[in-house]
């Protein structure tokens, strides 16, 4: 075990090392400039056509006939926050406060507004190549871009077929790690240290609940996403406001703490905030991207089923979930605990010996009292189980891609047996081998939108010029002659 471990922390250190970030940050700040920064120069657009359009437009809402295998807008957007609003939104911002100090959470910010177009790119992609199965459900993702998309250009057909193939194994590999077995273990152990639940309990009683959604297929997940997501996201960030209004008076110095810390700037007692430049930058950027997983191709195997045309309009639901999870969220988490006082502010040295979940816990016990780790512990069954049930979608779609629509339910039995492994096992060298298959997804998914930048910048020109400007232009909808046809000739009004 210890071999593995080893070989395993040296292939995670190269996975995950600062050319990897630089890769990740990169691709968004290109995807940035060839957009024409859209996330801030169409703020207005996204935001009314996204959360606005939850409000006003039936047709992001309305689901679809009960025989049609096509999911809402804001299904998709739901299913895919499922799996990236998860422990990383409360362990992971602890682990990088305590590990880079709250600079961090600016450079968190940074890897969240680039992320944004890269998370935009891969949806717009995802829905320009996909296509559908033989039970008439949309797939699409990484794997279908890269073999269709790379593949397509010269000399390239090789290498595209083989990322596809590449990105498929880890996705199913990762499914069972991060988006299974180390959630699970995470439910078990709060269960278990604040209620006594004991863990083989929690196993069966998730492996039966989570056996009733996952079994019943995509549309069956998404229904249940949809009411969960929203329930959950608002009861925590109720709850993280309620901490921060409890200490609005360190509001301004935690601001101060992060700015100053973000660069090492010296404080005005002489000492460096925070762990320096590179902790922060390093442990901020990657909390970011495992947090909100924009540059992993993973959500996009969702958004792909969406019953969109527009492959922008799914785009703006990318740059919304990004923007849900990192700068709504995670800064929420950020400040509950900077502004609580287990950190001090002046030096950026963390005054209480907790880590991860138990510092977030910490940080609400001390305004709310016993009820206060009772909230984290359920916040944390809520946010870990909805990214089981988000990624049993990615890694059934990778494990369809490999082997056929109708070997799927092999894969969603597997999966669903591996929830009682996780709750009664050690699962340390779980969490390492997750974040390795994150980051081996990470690779074919980022030569991919890199290889077909010049694709999304089309496709994002045509949508400007037509729905934004009014130009009469030819809408640019899918790569296949026949889907672009279909797609023409809807008359359901949906964009």
């Amino acid at each position: 075990m210890s071999v593995i471990s080893n070989v395993n922390d040296a292939v995670n250190g190269f996975v995950w090392g600062l050319p990897m970030l630089v890769l990740l940050v990169g691709t968004g700040i290109l995807m940035t400039l060839l957009t024409g920064f859209f996330q801030i120069s169409h703020i207005g657009h996204w935001f009314s056509n996204t959360l606005g359009g939850i409000f006003k437009n039936k047709h992001v809402t309305a689901h679809t006939a009960q025989h049609d295998r096509q999911i809402s807008q804001f299904q998709s957007l739901c299913t895919a926050l499922a799996a990236t609003i998860g422990t990383g939104n409360i362990a992971g911002v602890a682990a990088a406060l305590a590990t880079g100090g709250p600079g961090a959470i600016f450079w968190m910010w940074i890897v969240a507004f680039f992320g944004m177009m890269t998370n935009y790119s891969e949806n717009v992609l995802g829905i320009y190549y996909r296509r559908k199965n033989s039970e008439g459900e949309w797939c699409g993702g990484a794997m279908y871009y890269l073999k269709e998309g790379l593949g397509g250009k010269k000399g390239c057909k090789q290498i595209g077929a083989v990322l596809a193939v590449l990105f498929s194994i880890f996705c199913i590999l990762a499914s069972f790690g991060i988006g299974n077995m180390s959630q699970i273990n995470s439910i078990a152990v709060n269960l278990n240290s604040v209620f006594s639940i004991p863990y083989f309990v929690t196993g069966i009683f998730l492996m039966v609940v989570a056996a009733l959604v996952i079994v019943g297929g995509l549309k069956r997940i998404a229904s249940v996403t949809e009411k969960l997501v929203p329930f959950m996201a608002v009861l925590y960030v109720i709850g993280c406001i309620v901490i921060v209004v409890a200490h609005a008076s360190l509001i301004g110095p935690v601001f101060v703490s992060i700015f100053k810390g973000a660069f090492a700037l010296k404080s005005a007692a002489g000492g460096i905030v925070g762990s320096g430049v590179k902790a922060a930058v390093t442990m901020g950027m990657k909390r970011g991207v495992f947090s909100n997983e924009a540059g992993l191709g993973s959500s996009v195997m969702v958004h792909s089923a969406s019953n969109v045309k527009e492959p922008v309009r799914q785009g703006m639901w990318g740059i919304f979930e990004v923007f849900a999870d990192t700068i709504v969220v995670c800064t929420l988490t950020a400040l509950a605990v900077l502004t609580s006082g287990v950190m001090d502010l002046e030096t950026g040295h963390m005054i209480s010996t907790s880590e991860k979940t138990a510092l977030v816990a910490e940080a609400f016990e001390g305004t709310l009292g016993a009820f206060g780790g009772w909230f984290i512990a359920i916040a944390i069954t809520l946010f870990a189980f909805s990214t089981v049930l988000g990624w049993s979608v990615y890694g059934s779609k990778a494990f369809e891609y490999l082997f056929g629509t109708k070997a799927i339910m092999v894969y969603k039995v597997i999966f669903v047996v591996f929830i009682v492994f996780g709750a009664t096992m050690d699962l340390t060298l779980a969490w390492d081998l997750s974040d390795t298959f994150n980051g081996l997804m990470a690779m074919p998914n980022l030569i991919g939108v890199l290889a077909l930048s010049g694709t999304v910048m089309k496709i994002t020109r045509n949508y400007v010029d037509r729905v934004i400007k009014g130009k009469e232009e030819k809408p640019m909808l899918s790569a296949l002659p026949e889907v672009q046809k279909e797609q023409e000739e809807r008359t359901d009004d949906i964009l």
